[in-house]
């Protein structure tokens, strides 16, 4: 005699499903099925992920929000000047600007060798780089390697004051 294939499960939602298992191995169907019963059924799952992502998405948008206040007080604060690019390329890079600094100078001032000086001075490059893809580029970049990154953004991702350049 075969092993069954198809499987009564009552799930923890309270729903009834016979389930087809001939797609796993005959061995393992029995323990899929014991499995299968303590989960809720698949339409209750998809209901309660359905808020889950609705919660989460409220939750991403005020996160994102937050950021953005607090990484646009930290550019006027700092004297940053605004960046260049689509309006939500310049959200996204204005958040970086301010991750990658901050992270940086935690990195090279309050933990590293790097003195107040010489920050001024990486401070004054990255003002320099108004291209908020730039910025977006760098997002996963290592603190440390910042003065580097900054001597290799091109004219492209700094400011000219002459509009026919």
């Amino acid at each position: 005699m075969a092993v069954k294939t198809i499987w009564p499960i009552d799930h923890t939602c309270g729903h009834h499903a016979d389930r087809d298992l001939s797609d796993r191995p005959a061995d393992r169907r029995a323990g899929f099925a014991e499995w299968l019963a303590r989960q809720e059924c698949t339409d209750c799952w998809r209901a309660s992920k359905k808020g889950d992502e609705q919660d989460r998405a409220a939750w991403l948008k005020a996160k994102r929000a937050e950021e953005q206040a607090a990484s646009e007080a930290w550019s006027e604060q700092y004297r940053m000047p605004p960046l260049e690019g689509t309006e939500r390329a310049v959200a996204w890079g204005v958040r970086c600007r301010h991750r990658i600094l901050t992270a940086a100078y935690t990195a090279l001032v309050t933990e590293g060798e790097t003195s107040e000086a010489e920050w001024e001075g990486i401070e004054e490059s990255a003002r320099a780089v108004t291209r908020a893809g730039w910025w977006i580029d760098q997002r996963s970049s290592q603190p440390d390697d910042l003065t580097e990154l900054l001597q290799a953004a091109t004219g492209a991702d700094r400011p000219t004051e002459n509009p026919y350049f």
